[in-house]
């Protein structure tokens, strides 16, 4: 796929007309040389639009809840809100004057994308055309940098993808595990035609996450490999700038916090956006990605150069559109940067474009038919919502799934004897399943990531140090003070899905002790846990490999995994049984105590 996708030609009229009359006076070369320096320098502006973690989402619209997108901000989200916000910046600045990029994790996320890489894949022989490729081809996007969650699916579905793209998807840290080549375009080069001086050539280089190589390991292991950002960052901007680049934007699937939550696991910085700013010379703006927070616009100065290097990171799903606008000088034969200034926009200040819709207005009707498939019945309704806070019914399902798939898994091997216990988190409070028929949709809505299941080996005192590490999630709260659950969890900002319940076990915590010392009664079968004893954790493969920085875990013998999402398997179960009863399954095993009295 050729790096320069986009030459753009033609001279404004008025240009056209200063040759002209330069051609038909008689002016001396003296008199236009002061002429020139009374105008100043020459500029030209343009504009370079932004989106990340787009997750599969086009249609503002919920496939879990089977309804339009909502949350407490009123936000909307995915592509066709983005294309009409898109259209508004080219009718403003002139289509020739912009160019639009993505940061990556485009194609996991909602039962749109996959629906399309599982149930009718891209990757079949006369398959369809992924909606993501459709509606960024549609809204012409010029380049994409790749995502971790682009490599959920594996690398078949990646390059089918790619293949379907009208524009690269770059990756210069996602290298041939052999070769140690690129496996994909490092960079892509754009020239954009100015009304004076030479054309502007704008380089993007596009920077994923190492982690990749932990996350996906069973789909990249011995395939690729992902060196650090800042270190393929130093090799190619100083290649770019010798080609005659006149602007470096980097587009960077990679936080801008300087921190991993892998601890040692990782071996590169997971968020190293800013770092990258900071310590590669020759970078005029990064858009950031994988944080899934708002950065409007953040300035870091460069160590080597001084100058300030902008960041800005839009928000996830589509809900934001950053801009970046660059200002420019022609002097002594070349162009420079004058200035960059980012700012976001939102996209629930625009409608969705009709275009958009209407070209995949089948792939969605497809997609809310597959769930809201009945493939089941519940005796009771359950909620996630206070998941947060007490052993609601509706996460010991998902643990009890997991733990009977595992102990089937591993039956008549010599570890059929071991109890097996099941690690969870509340991946969404707003997940439930109702009274009476249960859908497709009702099911994978309570495990939104596309995790797979694994069966890991532990000690007593092993689970007991990760339920003290799970444990810091809760705001210490002395005895007697007041208890707002909106306000008890979080604490230290750790997310949700990095609070984990463990099913098998029981145990209280103490919230008004200081993290470390919060788990007390640990018990299983009614007796106090033995710290030498051996237990079964079917875990995820996110915390299997180091997601959160769990303790023991990523290092505990791997007594047996499988490819299958969990979701899936949570599928297949509930229509294996036919019937959800609670009652075969739920108990409140763990609760939040202070001084030994129930929080609730």
């Amino acid at each position: 796929m050729a790096f320069d996708r986009r030459t753009f030609i033609g001279t404004t009229a008025a240009t056209g007309a200063a040759v002209a009359l330069a051609g038909a006076t008689s002016t001396p070369a003296a008199a236009a040389q002061q002429d020139a320096k009374k105008q100043g320098p020459r500029s030209y502006a343009f504009t370079v639009m932004g989106t990340t973690d787009l997750h599969g989402n086009v249609f503002n619209w919920d496939y879990f809840t089977d309804k339009e997108f909502d949350d407490k901000a009123h936000n909307d989200v995915g592509l066709a809100k983005i294309s009409t916000l898109v259209d508004q910046v080219r009718a403003e600045k002139g289509r020739r004057n912009t160019l639009l990029i993505d940061a990556g994790d485009t194609i996991q996320g909602t039962q749109l994308s996959y629906y399309y890489a599982k149930v009718d894949p891209i990757t079949a022989r006369r398959g369809p055309v992924h909606p993501m490729a459709q509606a960024m081809n549609a809204i012409g996007y010029d380049a994409a940098a790749l995502g971790n969650h682009e490599f959920n699916y594996g690398i078949p579905v990646l390059r089918k993808f790619e293949e379907q793209c009208d524009f690269p998807l770059l990756g210069a840290n996602a290298l041939d595990a052999k070769t140690l080549k690129p496996a994909f375009a490092p960079y892509s080069m754009h020239k954009l035609r100015t009304p004076c001086g030479r054309d502007v050539k704008v380089a993007v280089l596009g920077l994923t996450n190492p982690g990749i190589a932990l996350w996906d390991k069973a789909n990249v292991q011995g395939k690729m490999t992902f060196p650090g950002l800042e270190e393929q960052a130093a090799k190619y901007v100083p290649r770019l700038r010798s080609m005659g680049a006149d602007v470096v934007i980097v587009s960077a699937h990679s936080g801008s916090s300087g921190t991993s939550s892998y601890g040692d696991q990782l071996p590169y910085i997971e968020n190293a956006a800013a770092l990258v700013a900071e310590q590669v010379p020759g970078i005029d703006a990064i858009l950031v990605g994988h944080a899934h927070t708002e950065i409007p616009e953040y300035r870091v100065k460069n160590k080597a150069t001084g100058k300030d290097v902008v960041l800005s990171e839009p928000l996830k799903w589509g809900q934001r559109l950053t801009l970046f606008d660059f200002e420019l000088t022609w002097e002594k034969g070349r162009w420079s940067v004058a200035k960059v200034a980012a700012k976001v926009l939102n996209s629930n200040t625009v409608a969705e474009d009709a275009k958009i819709t209407r070209l995949l207005a089948d792939e969605h009707r497809k997609v809310v038919a597959y769930v809201n498939q009945v493939i089941g019945t519940s005796t009771q309704a359950m909620s996630s919502a206070e998941g947060p806070v007490k052993d609601v019914a509706i996460i010991d399902l998902i643990n009890h799934v997991q733990a009977e798939t595992v102990k089937a898994a591993l039956a008549g091997t010599e570890w059929a004897a071991l109890p097996v216990l099941s690690q969870a988190s509340c991946f969404s409070r707003t997940a439930a399943i109702p009274a009476g028929q249960v859908t497709i949709r009702d099911a994978a809505g309570l495990y939104p990531f596309e995790n797979t299941m694994e069966a890991r080996l532990l000690t007593g005192a092993q689970l007991k140090d990760y339920l003290e590490y799970s444990a810091r999630y809760f705001v210490r709260t002395a005895p007697g003070d007041a208890v707002d659950p909106a306000k008890l969890t979080n604490a230290e900002a750790i997310p949700d899905y990095n609070y984990d319940a463990v099913y098998g076990l029981s145990y209280d915590i103490d919230i008004a002790q200081p993290a470390g010392s919060r788990i007390s009664g640990l018990s299983f079968g009614g007796k106090a846990v033995d710290p030498a004893a051996q237990f079964v954790l079917a875990v995820n493969n996110y915390r299997a490999s180091g997601g959160g920085n769990f303790p023991h875990v990523p290092q505990a013998k791997q007594l047996w995994s499988n490819s299958d999402e969990i979701r899936n398997t949570i599928i297949q179960w509930v229509k294996a049984k036919g019937t959800i009863d609670p009652a075969q399954f739920a108990s409140v095993d763990w609760r939040l105590t202070r001084a030994g009295m129930p929080v609730f």
